[in-house]
């Protein structure tokens, strides 16, 4: 049986197109599973269709994309009709009308539907925000465009039904996890070139800093009797700062560039603190 993974955004760095190469690391069983970096939760998905973890915590430091993941938990009936009216009215003086919402001003439902909405229809599907933490991406040209996926939707709502959902800073996973636990880490990538970053998903920078404090949590995780998994970029101050332990190479798309002839593969790290079974792939 191979597996269908459902998309509720498109999300810079998602893993989807990575779950094929990604699928030989992960341990052979999961009771337990945590993700502090939820992102486009492709490999949460995944990893709930296939392993049926009894426990589920995932959490993000952006607030817009967990209350997002909770509409669709809770209230999906009511975030398929709001999406609906918006996609009914979508066009580009009403883009840039939605666009200028203040979301704290929404129903949690409706902040929801505006995000899912702007990540249909803006440019290339970037997620990106100013200094103040307001989305700033212009509309995108579509030739192909379907606002609301329902059967998407209702799988992601019946994935994530028994999930503990939580915006919080990636440092609190130490409150959840457990020995034997299953950690997956996705940060913001350190850029290939110093003083460039790919963009902007908070307000705040995930700094070197944040890098360092990171690798301090996986050890922490793993003197815990945790097994973790890390993605970053294959960059130098990477591969020095977790040296002691085993690091894989796989080969991503660059999915989101302006210029679509730089949107080659290149080469990311895969950063284990066990020795990963090699498995039969089950990706569609």
């Amino acid at each position: 049986m191979r597996i269908e993974i459902p998309t509720l955004v498109k999300w810079a760095g998602g893993k989807k197109q990575l779950l094929n190469q990604f699928d030989k690391f992960f341990p052979k069983k999961i009771d337990r599973y945590i993700e502090p970096f939820l992102g486009g939760g492709a490999v949460a998905f995944y990893i709930i269709k296939r392993f049926h973890p009894k426990n589920v915590f995932l959490s993000d430091i952006n607030e817009e994309l967990v209350n997002a993941y909770k509409a669709v938990q809770l209230n999906v009936p009511e975030l398929i009709e709001a999406l609906s009216l918006l996609a009914k009215k979508h066009s580009k003086e009403f883009y840039y009308k939605i666009r200028a919402q203040d979301p704290q001003k929404l129903s949690d439902v409706d902040r929801a539907a505006r995000l899912i909405y702007l990540n249909k229809t803006c440019f290339n599907g970037l997620y990106r925000v100013n200094s103040e933490g307001k989305f700033n991406v212009p509309i995108g040209e579509h030739k192909h465009l379907q606002i609301v996926d329902t059967k998407d939707l209702m799988e992601i709502n019946h994935l994530l039904k028994h999930a503990i959902i939580k915006t919080m800073p990636f440092e609190k996973v130490l409150d959840f996890a457990k020995k034997g636990d299953f950690i997956y880490l996705d940060p913001p990538y350190y850029p290939l070139k110093e003083g460039k970053s790919f963009t902007k998903y908070h307000k705040g920078d995930f700094s070197k800093i944040d890098q360092e404090r990171l690798k301090s949590i996986f050890d922490k995780l793993t003197k815990r009797g945790c097994k973790a998994m890390l993605s970053n970029s294959d960059a130098p101050f990477i591969r020095d700062l977790y040296k002691e332990y085993s690091i894989q190479i796989v080969q991503a798309r660059r999915m989101i560039n302006c210029d679509a002839t730089k949107r080659g593969k290149i080469n990311e790290v895969v950063v284990t603190n066990y020795k990963p079974i090699y498995q039969k792939t089950l990706i569609d």
